[in-house]
C-alpha cells in the first residue's frame, strides 16, 4: 500500500454530493481516508471515512482523464506533456483532499512502473503537487483490486477470476475469498494495443487479426494457471469493462444502470459490442455509431474490446459480473485494515504471509532466519531512542532479516547480492510496495561482506534519509547474524543498554552453550552499527 500523507486543516468541501454509503456509519473520531490511483489513462480520487467491520462511507469521487501512457513508444517514456497533465491532476486531488481533512494514499501503476524517466515524474509529484506516490507492482496491484472487488461483488465464498483491463496492463487474478491463488500482470491494455493495432484510434485491414493474435499469444502462460486452478464466477473491473457494460446494455435496448456493480454480460453481448466497434473505422464514426460509448474512450475502445474478446475466448468465460469497484477502493479498505487490524510491532498478515513463503521456498535454513530476526528486532527495539526510526521501519527490517538468506538458493559465493536480486524481483511479495521491496533488498544485500557505499549504484539511488534508514537496519541485522553463528541458538536473547556514548548487549546465553563464536563474531561485525549509532558497542554476558 501507499505511504499514507497527512492533509491539511480542513475547509469547506468542494465536491457536492451526499455521502453513498457503503457501511454503517461510526466515523466519530476516525480521520478520512483519499486514495488517488494514477494509472495510465486516467487519475482517479476516492475520499471515504472509515465505518464499522472495516467499511467505508464514500464522501467523494473524482476522475481526470490524462493518457499519461500515451505519445510514447511501448510507455518506455512518460511524455512531458502527459506529466504535465498528470501533476495538474494530482494537485487539483491534493487539494480536494484537504478539504476532507484526509490522509492521502497514491500509488502509481502501469505507465509510470515501466517508464524509464518515472523518476522525474515522482520527484515533481511530491515537488510540485506535494503528493508522495508509490509505485506499485502488477501483482500488489491485482491484490488491491481484488481486495476492492470483494466488497462490491457477492462472491467472497465462491472461486473467482478477476480480470482488470487497465490503460498499460491487465492483471488477471483467481482467489477465493481473500487468498490468492494466482495473481498476474500482463502488458495488455487499452491504450497500449491502440498505440500498436489502431493508432489515432483508427481501424484498418488487418489490424483487428494481428491485434488478435497479439493478445492471445501473451495471454498463453496465464491460461494454463487459470485452467489448473479453474473458477465458479468471473469478475471484470475497471473503466474499459465498464464501457463495454454499458454498451452491451444499450445494444440490448436497457437504460445504462446507476451503478455497474452486479451487471453482467454475456459472451454474445462482448462479441456484439466488438463488432460494431471495429466496424467503425475512426472514433467520430464510432461515436456516431455505436450506443452506449462513451466519448473519452472512442479512440482506445477498439483494442480494450478485442483485449477482453480474447479473454473470454481463452479463458473459457460465458459470463462476466462487473465490479464498480477496484484499486482505489482496495487502497482504502487496505489502509483500514492496516489501522484497525493486527499490531504494527508487527507484519500485517497478507506481507509476513508472502514474506515466510517466500523464506520457505528458497531459504536452506528458514529457522536461522527466524531466530536472527527475532535477535535484529530486540536490538532494533533496545536502540529505538538513538536511532528513531519510523515504526514502519521495523517491518522493513523484519521482512529483511527473514529473507536474508534466499540469496543462498543461486550461490552461495555472493549470496547476499543474490537476496538483493530474489527480493528485488520477486512477485511473491504482496502488500509492500515497489520501493519498500527496494529497502528490504538492500538491508538484505547489506548484512554481510561491504558496507553500504555511495558507488554502489542502487544505494547511491536512494535519497540521503533512506541511505541512513537501509545502513542502520543492515548494522542491527549484522550483528543479530553474528549472534547465531553457530545456528545453535547458543544466544537465546539480547537486551540493550546506552549509557553516554557507548552500547551494551547484554546476551542471554542458553544453560550450558558456548556462546564465544558468537560474541566474537558480533564483536567483529559491529562497526556499520556503532557508524549509524555513533555508539561504542560492548558484549556483555
Amino acid at each position: 500500500m501507499g505511504v499514507v500523507q497527512r492533509a491539511g486543516t480542513a475547509t469547506t468541501p468542494t465536491s457536492g454530493g451526499s455521502p453513498t454509503a457503503t457501511g454503517e456509519s461510526d466515523a466519530a473520531g476516525i480521520g478520512a481516508l483519499a486514495a488517488i490511483d494514477v494509472g495510465t489513462n486516467s487519475v482517479h480520487l476516492l475520499v471515504a471515512r472509515p465505518t464499522r467491520h472495516h467499511r467505508f462511507e464514500v464522501l467523494a469521487s473524482e476522475k481526470e482523464v490524462v493518457r499519461l501512457g500515451s505519445g510514447s513508444s511501448d510507455m518506455k517514456e512518460l511524455a512531458h506533456d502527459a506529466m504535465d497533465r498528470g501533476i495538474a491532476a494530482l494537485t487539483r486531488f491534493r487539494r480536494l483532499a484537504t478539504t476532507w481533512d484526509a490522509d492521502v494514499i497514491a500509488v502509481a501503476t502501469s505507465a509510470v512502473r515501466e517508464a524509464a524517466n518515472a523518476s522525474v515524474f515522482l520527484e515533481r509529484a511530491r515537488t510540485e503537487a506535494d503528493v508522495e506516490v508509490d509505485v506499485i507492482s502488477g501483482p500488489e496491484e491485482a491484490r488491491l483490486i481484488h481486495l476492492g472487488v470483494l466488497q462490491a461483488v457477492p462472491v467472497y465464498d465462491r472461486q473467482l477470476l478477476l480480470v482488470d483491463i487497465g490503460g498499460g496492463s491487465t492483471e488477471i487474478l483467481v482467489g477465493l475469498g481473500e487468498s490468492i491463488l494466482v495473481a498476474r500482470s500482463l502488458k495488455l491494455g487499452a491504450i497500449r494495443l491502440t498505440e500498436r493495432f489502431f493508432p489515432g484510434g483508427k481501424v484498418t485491414s488487418g489490424s483487428v487479426d494481428a491485434c488478435r493474435k497479439h493478445v492471445r499469444a501473451q495471454l498463453s502462460t496465464v491460461v494454463r494457471e487459470v485452467r489448473r486452478h479453474g473458477y465458479e464466477v468471473a469478475v471484470g473491473s475497471s473503466g474499459t469493462i465498464g464501457a463495454i457494460a454499458q454498451m452491451a446494455q444499450a445494444a440490448r435496448g436497457e437504460s445504462t444502470a446507476r451503478t455497474l456493480s452486479n451487471v453482467a454480460f454475456t459472451r454474445r453481448d462482448l462479441k456484439g459490442v466488438v463488432s460494431t466497434v471495429a466496424a467503425a473505422r475512426n472514433p467520430r464514426d464510432r461515436l456516431a455509431s455505436v450506443p452506449g460509448l462513451d466519448a473519452k474512450r472512442a479512440d482506445i475502445i477498439v483494442g480494450g474490446a478485442i483485449l477482453l474478446e480474447q479473454v473470454f475466448g481463452e479463458l473459457g468465460v460465458d459470463e462476466l459480473v462487473v465490479s464498480d469497484f477496484a484499486l482505489r477502493e482496495g487502497l482504502i479498505l487496505d489502509a483500514i485494515h492496516k489501522r484497525e487490524g493486527p499490531s504494527r510491532d508487527h507484519l500485517t498478515d497478507i506481507r509476513r504471509r508472502s514474506v515466510v513463503h517466500l523464506a520457505h521456498r528458497l531459504d536452506p535454513e528458514p529457522e536461522h532466519g527466524d531466530h536472527t530476526t527475532a535477535l535484529a528486532l530486540q536490538l532494533f527495539d533496545g536502540t529505538a531512542p538513538r536511532h528513531l526510526l519510523p515504526a514502519t521501519a521495523r517491518e522493513l527490517l523484519e521482512a529483511a532479516g527473514l529473507l536474508h538468506n534466499v540469496g543462498l538458493s543461486i550461490s552461495h559465493d555472493s549470496h547476499h547480492k543474490h537476496s538483493y536480486y530474489v527480493i528485488r524481483n520477486s512477485e511473491w511479495l504482496t502488500g509492500f510496495t515497489q520501493h519498500e521491496v527496494e529497502l528490504i533488498a538492500q538491508v538484505a544485500r547489506y548484512h554481510r561482506k561491504s558496507a553500504p557505499k555511495s558507488k554502489h549504484p542502487e544505494f547511491a539511488l536512494l535519497a540521503p534519509g533512506d541511505q541512513q534508514l537501509v545502513a542502520t537496519l543492515a548494522g542491527l541485522l549484522r550483528v543479530a547474524i553474528a549472534l547465531d553463528r553457530t545456528h545453535a541458538r547458543a544466544v537465546r536473547s539480547v537486551r540493550c543498554k546506552v549509557v553516554g556514548d557507548g552500547l551494551r548487549l547484554v546476551l542471554d546465553v542458553a544453560p550450558g552453550a558456548d556462546a564465544s563464536l558468537e560474541r566474537y563474531m558480533a564483536d567483529e561485525r559491529k562497526d556499520l552499527l556503532e557508524s549509524t549509532l555513533g555508539l561504542h558497542v560492548t558484549l556483555v554476558g
